[in-house]
């Protein structure tokens, strides 16, 4: 088959490579029918990520059919046609027991595209199939399910659930790529009462508001005075950090009131200064977290009810051999317009990738 491999910083390919073969009695061989890429992939191709050994397929989220499992595995079988997790979950230690598959201490936790070989193949072996692939309803089609792998449940569990949000809250998201603005989607199921969206980019804001921001505001304008004025100087109840740089989570804390909640999501890869000498006194509460991804089926039962927009957020499809140039498109997200490309799924004998998203 042919797979994305990670050959070092700077080197990748779409290649030749084994076919994946049953390992344990828990494991399934997904055939491949739409993938996407994750901003976490372009950090590996950096060389951020040095956990990655070259070698490596990328990806760690999917949605295909079930073509062969392990004997242990007890919930889908060759035919069904799933999506793949990005978390993958031993359902034994004590994190899995939790809920916390993100934490898993099993042989679980983020492997996928990470510790052991991705979904940006033609087909995967995926651990743990058991409660690390989901059953599709035939009514979620492989792009949109597609979102629900990572970016849906990472917004809603890691930014919405762990900010608390709340009917009549102000929740402001700091940055409008595809994470924040699904943050801005799945905190409308909760009514606030109005949320802000902050983003250096234009066409980011504009889908922003389509999503259901009320207000935007660009990041070079002091959008703590906005948020100021618009909450009578008492500042936001939820600030959710969705880019993962220094500037922007000092930013968040200080848009936050007293006893509000700063809710981190952006992946950081520098140290961020905590202003204790202001924060200590009011009474703020700040979570971070990886994805566990137990919200995953929920999420599926609403995006077959049709109350999640997740085809809002796909701007480009191309072929799954087409992988460099989907990668070109997203890492360039600034002049394509990119939100999330999706390889696979509906097949194109040409492919359209548009100036900036309309």
């Amino acid at each position: 088959m042919k797979g994305y491999v990670f050959h070092g910083p700077g080197e990748s390919a779409w290649e030749e490579i084994p076919d994946p073969a049953i390992r344990e009695a828990t494991d399934a061989i997904v055939r491949v029918d739409a993938v996407t890429i994750c901003g976490t992939d372009l950090h590996i191709l950096k060389g951020d990520v040095p956990e990655v050994r070259p070698g490596t397929v990328l990806g760690h989220e999917a949605v295909g059919e079930i073509v062969e499992v392990g004997g242990d595995v007890r919930t889908v079988r060759p035919g069904d046609r799933v999506l793949v997790s990005c978390i993958s979950a031993c359902g034994r230690c004590r994190f899995c027991r939790e809920a916390m598959y993100g934490q898993c201490r099993g042989g679980g936790g983020w492997i996928l595209g990470h510790l052991i070989d991705g979904t940006q193949a033609e087909y995967v072996r995926v651990p743990y199939a058991d409660l690390s692939v989901h059953p599709l309803p035939g009514a979620v089609s492989s792009e949109d399910a597609v979102l629900l792998a990572d970016i849906f449940p990472t917004s809603y569990e890691v930014g919405v659930l762990n900010g608390r949000v709340r009917p009549g809250d102000t929740v402001v998201v700091v940055g409008a790529g595809p994470v924040g603005l699904a943050a801005v989607a799945t905190a409308r199921l909760f009514a606030p009462s109005r949320i802000v969206a902050v983003d250096v980019a234009a066409a980011r804001l504009e889908a922003a508001r389509k999503l259901g921001a009320e207000t935007v505001a660009d990041a070079r304008e002091a959008p703590e005075q906005l948020v100021a004025d618009l909450t009578e100087g008492l500042g936001a109840d939820v600030v959710i950090e969705a880019v993962g740089v220094p500037e922007t989570f000092e930013l968040c804390t200080r848009m936050v009131r007293p006893g509000g909640h700063v809710a981190n999501v952006g992946v950081h890869g520098k140290p961020a200064t905590l202003h204790l000498e202001d924060l200590w006194i009011k009474n703020v509460t700040i979570t971070t977290g990886l994805v566990d991804t137990h919200s995953t089926p929920t999420l599926l039962r609403m995006a077959a009810a049709g109350r999640l927009p997740t085809a809002q957020l796909i701007t480009h499809a191309f072929p799954l051999d087409s992988m460099q140039k989907a990668y070109d498109v997203f890492g360039n997200a600034a002049e394509t317009g990119a939100l999330k490309v999706v390889l696979g799924g509906q097949r194109h004998d040409s492919v359209a990738v548009p100036a900036q998203q309309r």
